[in-house]
């Protein structure tokens, strides 16, 4: 939407605020926050909406204001800088990948809390992805959903139930505009879906030089029962959610074909997107192809990420509902029904499934795990896709996640590195070198920023419980619960990630009253926040959540421990942040990465956590903490025996001393010494640039060298 009452002068704020470049820049960040902060406050960061609702007087005054007008026009000076430069790394490195885009296909998106229209981990490593391909100059369409109602809110009830609120997004007051054709109308897809028609519409994302184009079946065209049934992230209907993958596999190349847009690569990020490479199969069949020359074709210009390391965690259908849905797709493929089948067949034999990794992994040459163990696992898992060559030959290989720096570093931090390390360190920030300065830094300065970031942290939580209480979202002993009693003294440890049982929440209440001794020390406390939300599903999960609230509510823990409702990537900003210990208890291989405890790093919060996914990489003995030892999986009892141990122990003998110890000025310097560590042996290995710096050399390059230049008008 177009802000009409905006002053000539600086009439480009609406094109800043439509454009998500601005979330991760922090001059930019600024310009709004001085605009209106209370507005910028109030709509918790959104630019599209502030400017909606900001006051002409307002603008006005932003117009004739000196020091503002300054500031605008270095945010605009530098964003028309950056979106039209062609010094980067990839045209200085891999140019001939300029020459069409890669085509990222995601179920979920997480780039600003202001679209939500993502669940956690894997869209939040989707948005990163597309913010990094902007910064490195890496040509990238995404495609996703436009989800009306996106994934659902969490009220947490007083007995501890989670319960999910659905509110339908107002698409004004998001980062969002309608795509149109050179001729004004709206761009249409249409699509036969079984035994039905439906027009696809677009919207598309701006992320700084990415474009994101989710799909959006809320048209007039099409039936009010079909309109509505993908308004929601991870339907747990398995016709409802083939149906959506349908939609975004073989309707997400269609719109990307009536776009003109033919890329030389593309991406699937997990299984979710495998019918993208099935709609391309039959794009090569119909030109002439047979199908064993179009599968080699599709293969050829295929990448391929596999995020699940838990069998039961990949989706998978009922031979039916693929015959209902598909039955006269493979005839356009020229192959027989169970040729079909056997695509996403677990193992090569006959099946009464469809396993969307497993076609996945067929369809794609280039095929990699998220991190180096998940890549070992995932070798073992699908071993029976190639049972003619040993295991540790299987072809898929592992890059390990990254995290986009720009976005989850504190400004206060941010401002701190371009004082000491270098005024532009956000560009060579996967340099290790340039972490080296950080001895430069005094502990003083560096613990003074800790303290400031954990008092943001808990000012940001009361703010959250009164508007809760005002509201009557809670009751006063929610408001407790909640983290009203919260000490910016007391060493304070985050659990915050998606409650289930494979994350073993309850690990540290394994033992209650050793955990009361721990906790309530009056010399040396300690305070847990948790934070999270259950899959609307998952009964068993909502179970473990209710069980932590419980304990939350507990007065023998002295308010210590703490559960945040409505956790989204607004609240994860300050945690990650503010917290002082990041705590991750995941049972062994059953964390493909996870990419929480690299924000938590990047802002010196200090990793305590299994030595699973990313951390047995990240993990050198002197930033954090490693819980358990690097022990084959045991049986579930033993293994929690064992980690709880260690838990404790840790707690006990070195992480509560080692925060408490100061010197004379009250700094702990022994715990400094570890935060400096943990910022540069992490941010350096474990960010998107460095990520996506592998894929382009590894998986993306010799992927485009095989994509012909095809004529598809």
């Amino acid at each position: 939407m177009t802000i009409a009452k905006l002053p000539e002068r600086i009439v480009r704020l609406d094109e800043l605020a439509h454009n998500l470049w601005w979330s991760w820049n922090e001059e930019a960040r600024r310009l709004f926050r001085a605009l209106d902060y209370p507005l910028w406050r109030i709509t918790m960061h959104n630019p599209a909406q502030q400017l909606r609702r900001v006051s002409f007087d307002t603008l006005q005054a932003a117009a004739t204001d000196p020091a503002f007008l300054k500031l605008y026009d270095s945010v605009m000076s530098t964003f028309d800088t950056e979106m039209s430069s062609s010094t980067n790394w990839v045209n200085t490195n891999y140019q001939s990948l300029l020459r069409s885009p890669i085509a990222y296909f995601s179920m979920e998106f997480a780039i600003h809390n202001s679209l939500p229209i993502y669940a956690g981990g894997l869209g939040i490593l989707a948005g990163d992805i597309c913010k990094e391909s902007s910064e490195l100059g890496l040509p990238m369409v995404a495609v996703g959903f436009m989800y009306p109602q996106g994934y659902f809110h969490q009220n947490i009830a007083p007995n501890g139930w989670q319960e999910e609120v659905y509110r339908r997004l107002d698409f004004d007051d998001a980062p969002i505009k309608q795509v149109l054709s050179p001729a004004g109308s709206k761009v249409v897809v249409n699509l036969q879906i079984g035994d039905f028609a439906l027009a696809i519409g677009v919207w598309q994302v701006l992320v700084g030089r990415t474009t994101v184009y989710l799909l959006d079946t809320n048209l007039e065209q099409n039936p009010q029962s079909h309109r509505q049934l993908w308004s929601r992230l991870y339907i747990a209907d398995r016709e409802s959610r083939l149906q959506q993958e349908i939609i975004l596999g073989i309707g997400g190349v269609r719109v990307l074909r009536a776009l003109n847009i033919n890329p030389a690569v593309w991406h699937a990020n997990e299984g979710h997107t495998a019918f993208m490479m099935l709609e391309r199969l039959r794009e090569e069949v119909t030109k002439g192809a047979s199908f064993a020359e179009a599968l080699g074709r599709v293969q050829a210009t295929t990448v391929f990420t596999t995020h699940t390391p838990v069998m039961a965690g990949h989706d998978v259908f009922t031979a039916e509902l693929m015959v209902k849905y598909f039955s006269d797709f493979w005839k356009s493929l020229g192959i027989e029904r169970e040729a079909f089948l056997q695509l996403g067949s677990q193992d090569g034999s006959p099946t009464q499934t469809f396993n969307m990794t497993a076609a996945a992994l067929r369809m794609a040459n280039q095929r990699c795990g998220v991190s180096q163990l998940h890549g070992k696992v995932t070798r073992q898992m699908w071993h029976s896709l190639w049972p003619e060559i040993p295991e540790d030959r299987v072809p898929i290989s592992s890059i390990t996640n990254g995290i986009h720096v720009p976005s989850w570093v504190a400004p206060e931090l941010y401002h701190l590195f371009e004082g000491y390390l270098a005024k532009d360190w956000i560009k060579e920030h996967d340099d290790p070198q340039l972490w080296q300065r950080l001895d430069d830094i005094s502990d003083e300065e560096l613990w003074s920023v800790r303290r400031l970031l954990k008092l943001k942290l808990i000012a940001m939580l009361l703010e959250h419980n009164q508007d809760h209480w005002a509201h009557g979202r809670v009751t006063a002993e929610q408001v407790l619960t909640m983290g009203a009693l919260l000490d910016d003294n007391a060493l304070t440890i985050g659990f915050v990630r998606r409650f289930t049982e494979y994350k073993r929440p309850l690990l540290i209440f394994r033992d209650i009253e050793r955990l009361k001794k721990i906790v309530k020390n009056l010399w040396y406390p300690v305070q847990i926040i948790f934070a999270g939300k259950s899959h609307p599903t998952d009964a068993q999960s909502k179970r473990l959540l209710q069980q932590v609230y419980s304990l939350a509510g507990d007065r023998d823990f002295q308010g210590r421990i703490v559960f945040v409702e409505d956790y989204d990537m607004h609240i994860a900003r300050y945690l990650v942040q503010g917290v002082d210990v990041w705590l991750n208890t995941p049972r062994r291989r059953q964390e493909a990465c996870g990419t929480s405890g690299m924000k938590a790093s990047l802002n010196g919060v200090l990793h305590l956590s299994v030595p699973d996914g990313w951390w047995l990489e990240g993990y050198n003995g002197n930033n954090g903490w490693s819980i358990g030892g690097d022990l084959e999986p045991l049986n579930p009892e033993e293994e929690d025996e064992v980690d709880a141990e260690s838990l404790y122990r840790l707690l006990e003998e070195e992480v509560v001393p080692l925060y408490y110890r100061r010197d004379r000025r009250g700094v702990p310097e022994g715990w400094i010494r570890l935060v400096r560590e943990a910022i540069r042996s992490i941010v350096p290995v474990f960010c998107a640039r460095r990520m996506l710096k592998e894929y382009t050399e590894r998986l993306y390059q010799p992927a485009a060298q095989s994509s012909p230049v095809i004529d598809r008008r």
